[in-house]
Parts: structure tokens; C-alpha cells; sequence
């Protein structure tokens, strides 16, 4: 993915990995995450609720901290995580 945004003026480099993170932004690209792109998607309107992604994505395996996933759902209007799903998986 770095050497692709590397190649690709003005493109940005989606990486959840801190190391891949790191070198991203120690190289000055432009970055975002997988919880970025759900978030920007929800504040201009690609998609109506940020939350069910953002629970799939860690149904899935995604690591999210319930911090990260409160803080995220607030920055977009919606109404924090409040624990286990019914899967319990939090």
C-alpha cells in the first residue's frame, strides 16, 4: 500500500498496521484507517449509520477498544457502544 501511494500523487494510503502507520507518516503520506473511512463515509452521506460497520468490522476481528469505537461514534453524531453484542463479541 505505501509504495502504491508513493506512486500515485495525491492518492492516500488506507493502513490500519502502527508500524505500517508509522512509516506512512514518517514518509508524509497521506493516511487513513479503516474507521476513518467509515467515518468520513457517514459525515458526507455515503451511508446512513457509522455504528453496524464499525460492529461488523469487530464481529470480524478488528480490534477496536471500546474508547476508540465511543469516541468515533460521537464524532459522527451518533449515540456511544454500550458493551457485549448479542454475539459477545464487544
Amino acid at each position: 500500500m505505501i509504495a502504491l501511494a508513493r506512486s500515485l500523487p495525491g492518492s492516500m494510503a488506507v493502513i490500519d498496521d502502527l508500524a505500517g502507520r508509522r512509516c506512512a507518516e514518517a514518509l508524509g503520506l497521506p493516511l487513513r484507517g479503516t474507521v476513518g473511512l467509515v467515518l468520513a463515509a457517514k459525515r458526507v452521506g455515503r451511508i446512513q449509520a457509522a455504528r453496524p460497520i464499525l460492529e461488523q468490522l469487530r464481529d470480524h476481528g478488528m480490534y477496536l477498544s471500546d474508547a476508540v469505537l465511543n469516541r468515533s461514534l460521537r464524532w459522527v453524531g451518533s449515540r456511544p457502544f454500550d458493551g457485549w453484542n448479542a454475539n459477545g463479541i464487544g
